[in-house]
């Protein structure tokens, strides 16, 4: 298997067949990425959702 880039860190490794990890070379760059989804760090474009504070959405007339 050809080395590959870890998204978190950028070093090389060699992703095992079945690793729990992948596509990142360790847990810990597993758990960074993930704490900047969570953080809001990281983002999909896209419009943005109105904020409604608990109340349920207004149906168009």
């Amino acid at each position: 298997m050809p080395l590959r880039k870890c998204p978190a860190c950028g070093r090389p490794f060699r992703p095992a067949a079945g690793s729990p990890w992948r596509p990142f070379c360790s847990e810990r760059c597993q758990l960074i990425d993930l704490g900047a989804w969570l953080g809001e760090r990281h983002a999909i474009p896209g419009e943005a959702v109105p904020d409604t504070d608990g109340e349920p959405p207004e149906k168009p007339a």
